[in-house]
C-alpha cells in the first residue's frame, strides 16, 4: 500500500495522485494527524509518498508525533519517497520537528534568489549500477523540475546521488524567461553590459535526486518531479521507484497528459461550476494584460511577482472535484460528502467572490504598475492588497488560504480511499 501525504500538497498532490490512479497502483489519501495517530504501523514494508508543497508546513502537519511516526516507520522497513518539499521535510535541521533527518545532508542557502527560480526539463547524469535507477534510461535523461531548492552535498555520510544536474533543457525558464527564447550570447552580454547573472550553471554537477537508508528502510528524495505528466523519462524512472519501494512491476505506460480544464463535469456542483467560471475569468484578466498565460494545460505561467502557483491550485483543485462524483452511500442515506460540502458551500462561494474580485483589482493594478512606474517602485498599498489575498509570500495566506485548505480538504474526502 502507498500513502499520499495530503498535507499543504496543492496540486503537487493532484500530480502524484493522477500517477497512481493512472496505474492501478493501491493508494490511500492520508493526513498528519493519522500519522501521528499510527496508520502507517498497519502498512509495514509499505511506502509513504510525500509531493511537492513547503516543507515546514507538512511538518507542521505531522507534528512532533506524526514526524517521530514517519521515522519509525522507515527505520523498521517502510519507504519514504519525497519530492521538492517532500525530499525538503526529509533531510536534517537544527530542528527536529521541523526536519525528519532521514537524509543526514541539510538544505543549502541560496546565494541569489533567482537561483530558486528554475523550471522545466533539465538533463540529469544517472548513476547506473544503482538499483533505483532503471537501466533503460542510459547515462542521462531529461527530467522535469519545478522551482527546486538544494541539498548541501556532505562526504562520507552514507548517501547515494542517483542523479546530478547537467545542461538545461528545450524548456527551461529562469522565473519568467524561457532560456530558448534568448539568441546565443544573450546572457554573456547582460552579465558584461549590466552585471546582471541568471545563468543555472551553478546547478551542474550538483545533485538533484539521492537515496539512503534509515534503519532497515529506505528513502528516496528527488528534487526532479518524475510525476509530471507526458514527460516519458521522468515517468519510466517514477515507474521503476515504485516497483523497487512498494512492491510491483517497474514498467509502466508514460503518464497521460493532464487538462484540468478539460475533465468532464461529473458533479454537477452549481458552487465548484461557479468557483471554476471566477477562477477561469481571473486567469482570462490576466493573460489580457501579460500576466498570466497558460504554459501547460495544467500549469499556469506568470511575470515574476504574480501569485500564479497559487491561483494554479485553487483551479487545478476546483476541476478536480468536478470530475469527482461524491459516494452515493447506502440506499436510503445521503451522501457524507456532499453533507459535508453542503454545510461549507456557502461560505466559500462568497469568500471566492470577495477573493476573485481583488484579484481583479489587484492585477490590474500590478499591471498598472509595470506601465506607469517601470519597475522603479510600486503603486501605494499594493504590497499590502497582494498580503491580503495570498498572504506574505513565500507563504501561504490571506484569503487564499481558507479557499485552499476547503479545497484540498474536499477533494481529499473524495478520493479518501481510491485504491
Amino acid at each position: 500500500m502507498i500513502h499520499l501525504l495530503w498535507d499543504d500538497a496543492h496540486f503537487w498532490g493532484l500530480m502524484a495522485l493522477r500517477a497512481l490512479q493512472a496505474w492501478g497502483l493501491p493508494h490511500r489519501l492520508v493526513r498528519g494527524t493519522e500519522i501521528a495517530q499510527g496508520v502507517l504501523s498497519g502498512n509495514p514494508g509499505g511506502l509513504l509518498l510525500v509531493p511537492g508543497g513547503a516543507a515546514r508546513a507538512k511538518a507542521q502537519a505531522l507534528g512532533p508525533k506524526g514526524m517521530d511516526a514517519v521515522r519509525e516507520f522507515v527505520a523498521h522497513g517502510g519507504s519514504y519517497l519525497g519530492f521538492c518539499g517532500g525530499a525538503g521535510l526529509a533531510l536534517t535541521g537544527k530542528d527536529p520537528n521541523k526536519s525528519l533527518g532521514l537524509c543526514p545532508w541539510h538544505r543549502r542557502p541560496f546565494d541569489d534568489r533567482m537561483q530558486h527560480f528554475l523550471s522545466g526539463h533539465v538533463h540529469v547524469t544517472l548513476r547506473r549500477d544503482h538499483d533505483l535507477v532503471p537501466a533503460a534510461l542510459g547515462p542521462s535523461a531529461l527530467v522535469p523540475v519545478w522551482w527546486p531548492a538544494q541539498m548541501e552535498e556532505e562526504d562520507g555520510d552514507g548517501v547515494d546521488i542517483l542523479a546530478t544536474y547537467a545542461e538545461p533543457g528545450p524548456d527551461f525558464w529562469v522565473a519568467d524567461l524561457a532560456l530558448k527564447t534568448l539568441p546565443r550570447g544573450t546572457m554573456s552580454e547582460w552579465e558584461d553590459l549590466y552585471d546582471v547573472h541568471i545563468r543555472p550553471d551553478f546547478l551542474r554537477g550538483r545533485p538533484c535526486v539521492v537515496a539512503g537508508e534509515h534503519g532497515q528502510g529506505r528513502w528516496v528524495l528527488s528534487y526532479a518531479h518524475l510525476e509530471t505528466p507526458a514527460s516519458p523519462l521522468a515517468n519510466t524512472w517514477l515507474a521503476h521507484l515504485l516497483g523497487r519501494l512498494a512492491g510491483g512491476d517497474t514498467a509502466r505506460p508514460t503518464l497521460p497528459a493532464w487538462d484540468p480544464g478539460g475533465l468532464d463535469a461529473h458533479w454537477q456542483d452549481e458552487t465548484l461550476l461557479k468557483a471554476r467560471t471566477l477562477l477561469e475569468d481571473a486567469v482570462r484578466t490576466g493573460q489580457q494584460h501579460f500576466l498570466l498565460f497558460w504554459r501547460t494545460p495544467w500549469l499556469l505561467g506568470w511575470r515574476r511577482g504574480i501569485p500564479g502557483a497559487a491561483l494554479n491550485s485553487l483551479y487545478n483543485l476546483v476541476c478536480e472535484a468536478l470530475a469527482c462524483d461524491a459516494d452515493p452511500g447506502a440506499p436510503g442515506e445521503p451522501d457524507p460528502v456532499k453533507a459535508w460540502w453542503a454545510e461549507r458551500a456557502q461560505a466559500f462561494r462568497d469568500d471566492l467572490e470577495l477573493f476573485v474580485q481583488g484579484l481583479q483589482g489587484y492585477l490590474l493594478a500590478e499591471r498598472l504598475a509595470m506601465t506607469v512606474y517601470q519597475g522603479e517602485s510600486s503603486l501605494p498599498g499594493l504590497r499590502q492588497r497582494r498580503e491580503a489575498l495570498f498572504g506574505h509570500p513565500p507563504g501561504t495566506g490571506g484569503l487564499h488560504l481558507g479557499l485552499l485548505r476547503t479545497l484540498e480538504e474536499l477533494v481529499f474526502q473524495l478520493r479518501h480511499d481510491s485504491e
